[in-house]
């Protein structure tokens, strides 16, 4: 049954007790973690946030009634006890912070009894994610991931301080907002007073933080919580959590300065990891060129080298087509790895075509510098070794060739290069690599929508000198936009941002919007921006992915405290679930073809 703490009070976490404190009497309170019934002696383990204590009762120090209590305790019981703090009888145990002192009970109260929980509480454990989520409070007990979660809240602090001492302001931006429909689909809200009217949560505070610029509070800065209706990955989330931030009277300088001063004080203070500035930069079509992607994961080589010029005229259709069609041939030089098995290398054609690709080309240097290949028949010999000289190939060396456009060359050997590194342990999981990915294309071309759309947003500046391109040529047109990358992943981006109403409506027009269509997308902002808007910049990394790349987490789920699974449902809460009839009619809304 059980009992009250009125009375106690807790007086230190479990591993705050340490052994300068013999012999005094401390008050734990936690979860029974193990017990273990030795007769004349009873230990448990008791576990709190900090970690573990071992308890120990002995039945003339705590008497007949509290010994046969403790011989009742189970594991995830909730108790509070009072003892004294000892030096340990028995061998020191070097894996717990309080591994050489214990405390023997003098009082012991059982404040809330449990159920055998479905899966252990430890660190660890191999239990399937989904029972972990549907019991996300127990899974939330579990010492990793309470690691995690202790970490993220260092950061934001550390965030904070950092950013109130640079002279920003926290201010916070409304949740409920218009819907501006440019990229990834709104979470929409009903508006009750307002029937067949929508609120759109925001997929970011930007129009917001822009307007902030124009009322004056030249460093803003905020925590913001974040939604995105689209398709979840490993790293993705319905919704997500950045630190967002803008300044005025900047150019990229300033705003790059001080996010790498942030990012080495937070990797300071909470990892005791120096990151060394300024950090590396790198330009888009650098990153591209070399990497295949435009985050790339700079810890390992394995680049991509074009070999479109080398196979120009040579026999093989493949290649030579791709070329005619304004495309590219570029390869990987897999280092020796030449008697990879025929299984695994059709393996890599799959995943080649699972990126949009045809097929994917591949020679196998032996060690007597003859070659095995799914095209040597259509070359000639001297073609071959201009070839392998070209991709520095050594007997010994796996050549993995891709021939397309560039946009599906890039996406084959960049994925394909990741794949390779992880699975031959070609970089160290404990390095953190950053990198600035700079001068991005201001615009991409959508096939399904058959119009160029923003690269990263309607509000990045163009480099003055292409300007002139905004309407002839908007696909050579680049942008004072940057990203920051960190192993391999997008920590996030932002860029400088126009605030001359002519280039704003070249932007537009360019994006196919006419005046009306951007006026009633974005008036209230073009307004604002009439009545005088300083120049300035801005970026937004998400706080989740640092997290998970900073703990080694598998996931960003891992660094949520309750997330969502791939569908966007939350198997704990069962959300989302249909709502009364008498909710819908008080919207106006109807439900019709709703299939399961």
């Amino acid at each position: 049954m059980a009992e009250s703490m009125q009375g106690l009070h807790r007086s230190h976490r479990c591993t705050e007790v340490n052994n300068t404190m013999i012999g005094e009497e401390v008050t734990l309170m936690g979860w029974v973690q193990k017990r273990r019934n030795l007769g004349s002696l009873i230990f448990v383990d008791l576990r709190d946030r900090s970690g573990m204590m071992q308890v120990v009762f002995d039945e003339p120090v705590i008497g007949s009634e509290g010994f046969s209590k403790a011989g009742t305790l189970r594991s995830e019981y909730v108790v509070a006890i009072v003892g004294k703090v000892q030096k340990r009888s028995a061998a020191v145990n070097e894996n717990l912070k309080t591994g050489d002192i214990e405390v023997f009970a003098t009082q012991l109260r059982v404040l809330s009894e449990a159920q055998t929980p479905p899966f252990p509480i430890e660190a660890g454990i191999q239990t399937k994610e989904e029972l972990r989520l549907k019991y996300r409070y127990l899974d939330l007990r579990r010492p990793d991931l309470q690691k995690n979660l202790m970490m993220r809240s260092r950061v934001m602090g550390v965030i904070r301080s950092f950013l109130q001492d640079e002279g920003f302001l926290e201010i916070e931006t409304p949740i409920l907002q218009k819907s501006t429909p440019e990229g990834a689909r709104d979470y929409l809200v009903p508006s009750r007073v307002h029937p067949g009217s929508f609120y759109a949560l925001p997929q970011s505070p930007q129009l917001f933080k822009q307007l902030l610029m124009c009322s004056g509070y030249d460093r803003y800065f905020q925590i913001a919580k974040c939604f995105r209706d689209e398709d979840l990955r490993a790293d993705r989330q319905p919704e997500f959590t950045q630190v967002d931030m803008e300044m005025s009277f900047v150019d990229m300088e300033d705003v790059l300065d001080v996010n790498e001063r942030l990012i080495a004080r937070v990797f300071k203070e909470t990892l005791d990891v120096e990151v060394p500035l300024p950090l590396k930069r790198m330009t888009w079509q650098e990153a591209m060129d070399r990497f295949g992607s435009d985050k790339p994961d700079v810890r390992f080589g394995m680049e991509l080298i074009d070999v479109s010029e080398v196979v120009a005229g040579c026999g093989f259709g493949v290649f030579t087509g791709a070329l005619e069609n304004g495309g590219s041939v570029r390869g990987i030089n897999v280092k020796g790895q030449a008697a990879m098995s025929r299984k695994k290398i059709d393996k890599l054609v799959d995943h080649a075509k699972g990126c949009g690709a045809k097929g994917l080309a591949y020679l196998s240097i032996n060690e007597d510098g003859t070659y095995k290949s799914s095209f040597a028949k259509f070359m000639t010999e001297e073609e071959l070794a201009a070839l392998v000289s070209a991709m520095d190939g050594q007997p010994g060396d796996l050549l993995l060739f891709a021939a397309d456009r560039n946009k599906i060359v890039w996406e084959v050997l960049g994925s394909l290069r990741l794949q390779l590194g992880k699975e031959f342990n070609l970089y160290d999981p404990n390095e953190f690599a950053f990198l600035w990915v700079v001068d991005f294309p201001q615009f991409e071309w959508s096939d399904d929508q058959n119009r160029f759309v923003a690269m990263h947003h309607p509000f990045t500046m163009p480099y003055e000198e292409d300007l002139d391109k905004l309407t002839s040529d908007p696909g050579a047109v680049r942008a004072k936009a940057y990203d920051i990358v960190l192993n391999g992943c997008e920590l996030g981006g932002g860029s400088i941002r126009i605030y001359q109403s002519d280039v704003q409506e070249k932007m537009f027009n360019a994006l196919g919007f006419t005046n009306e269509e951007a006026h009633e997308r974005f008036g209230f902002l073009l307004d604002a921006f009439s009545y005088g808007v300083p120049p300035h910049a801005g970026l937004a990394f998400g706080l989740d992915r640092m997290i998970m790349l900073m703990m080694h987490a598998d996931s960003i789920r891992d660094v949520i405290a309750f997330p969502k699974v791939k569908d966007a449902s939350c198997l704990m809460t069962e959300a989302p679930t249909p709502v009364d009839q008498a909710q819908l009619d008080e919207l106006g809304l109807a439900l019709e073809n709703i299939e399961e």
